[in-house]
C-alpha cells in the first residue's frame, strides 16, 4: 500500500500558480508501490490506485490528457474512473478529429512528465476542457505538476484558473 504525506513546502509551476492565485487548496503527496516490469504511467489502473492511496472517490480524481484536435493541442480532464470520449472533445473544440498526443509531444507542450501533467502552470497555455461532472463535488483533485503530487481545489476555482470549458467528455470504460 502506498503512503500519503501532506507537504506544504512542495513546489512546481502548478503549485506556484495555485498559491499565487490565493485560492484555497490542499496538496497531497503520495507514493505508489511499483509493479515489476511495468512503468507506472503505462498502467491503466494508476489513477485508480492513486485514488485508493489518497482515500478519495475516483470520480473526484481527474487525469489531465493532452489531445490534438485537428492538430491543435488541448487539455482534457476526466475522472480516473472513466475514459475520455475523443469524439465529444472534438465536438466541444469545434473540430472533426481528436487523438491523444504522443507522450513526448505532451511533455514538450506542457513542460510536465507524463503521469504528472497538470492543467496549471503549463509551459504553453493550452485550452482546457473539464468534464462537467466535476461541479458535482465541493473539491476535486488533479496533478500538481509531478508524479506523486495532487492538488485539491474547488472545481469552480480550477475552471477560473485555467479558463476551462465544462462539457460532457467522459464515458464509462
Amino acid at each position: 500500500m502506498g503512503t500519503i504525506r501532506h507537504m506544504p513546502s512542495v513546489g512546481t509551476r502548478a503549485v506556484e500558480a495555485v498559491r499565487q492565485s490565493g485560492v484555497p487548496h490542499a496538496l497531497h503527496e503520495y507514493e505508489l508501490p511499483e509493479k515489476a516490469g511495468r512503468e507506472r504511467d503505462a498502467r491503466p489502473a494508476y489513477g485508480l490506485e492513486t485514488a485508493t492511496v489518497l482515500g478519495v472517490d475516483p470520480e473526484r480524481l481527474f487525469k489531465t490528457l493532452v489531445v490534438l484536435v485537428d492538430g491543435t493541442p488541448w487539455l482534457a480532464m476526466v475522472p480516473v474512473s472513466r475514459e475520455l470520449d475523443l469524439g465529444a472533445l472534438a465536438a466541444v473544440a469545434g473540430g472533426r478529429r481528436a487523438v491523444l498526443a504522443d507522450p513526448a509531444v505532451a511533455e514538450k507542450l506542457t513542460g510536465y512528465q507524463v503521469g504528472g501533467i497538470s492543467p496549471l502552470g503549463t509551459r504553453r497555455a493550452l485550452p482546457v476542457v473539464l468534464d462537467e461532472e466535476a461541479v458535482l463535488f465541493g473539491s476535486i483533485l488533479c496533478s500538481a505538476g509531478r508524479r506523486g503530487l495532487q492538488v485539491e481545489l474547488a472545481p469552480d476555482d480550477l475552471v477560473r484558473l485555467t479558463d476551462a470549458r465544462l462539457a460532457a467528455i467522459a464515458r464509462e470504460r
